[in-house]
């Protein structure tokens, strides 16, 4: 991915535009503070798609996280990101798409020294149809009872990454509002 479709939103401290940058360019070791999503997928059971990053990842290859996570393009919605991204990633469409938790916000650094700085909104959804993960994506996925991603996040948050450990006690205080059993 090349010019416009690569380009992130950098954001002020408040979260307001100030312009926008290259993904790769804008994740290194003192990342500006940027523009972000993820996104927990749910199936009809109530269970919560969880995704092992690629290897091939610059940043927390191999670790377990939410579903899909992004950047939002320069003006593009946010909704149609996360749609865009789901569908990239994991080759399916989402549907019911709810925005729970719109000012989640989070630093982390990986092993590498690569720094995430994010405004990151979490979105709920639902999908239908089977799973074709985008391997220089997504190396493995598995639907997991939502009860057993949250004892994961409160147990052993290292086994996830930082910003899903963050994210999944923050969305389960609010499980009634996102459709978590």
């Amino acid at each position: 991915m090349s010019g416009a479709e690569d380009l992130v939103v950098l954001l002020d401290d408040a979260g307001r535009p100030i312009g926008h940058g290259s993904r790769e360019a804008v994740h290194g070791t003192d990342t500006p503070l940027h523009l972000a999503f993820s996104c927990y997928l749910l199936d009809d059971a109530g269970r919560v798609l969880l995704t092992r990053r690629a290897l091939t990842k610059r940043s927390w290859p191999g670790v377990w996280t939410n579903s899909c996570c992004g950047h939002p393009r320069p003006g593009e919605p946010p909704a149609q990101a996360v749609a865009r991204r789901v569908a990239d990633e994991l080759g399916v469409t989402v549907r019911d798409l709810r925005l729970v938790l719109p000012e989640f916000r989070y630093q982390a650094v990986d092993v590498s020294g690569v720094v995430e700085n994010e405004l990151c909104p979490v979105w709920v959804g639902r999908i239908d149809g089977l799973l074709r993960p985008d391997p220089s994506e997504v190396m493995e996925a598995d639907w997991v009872e939502w009860e057993t991603v949250v004892a994961l996040a409160a147990e052993a948050p290292g086994l996830l990454s930082p910003w899903s450990a963050q994210q999944v006690p923050l969305v389960a205080e609010q499980r009634t509002e996102v459709g978590v059993a």
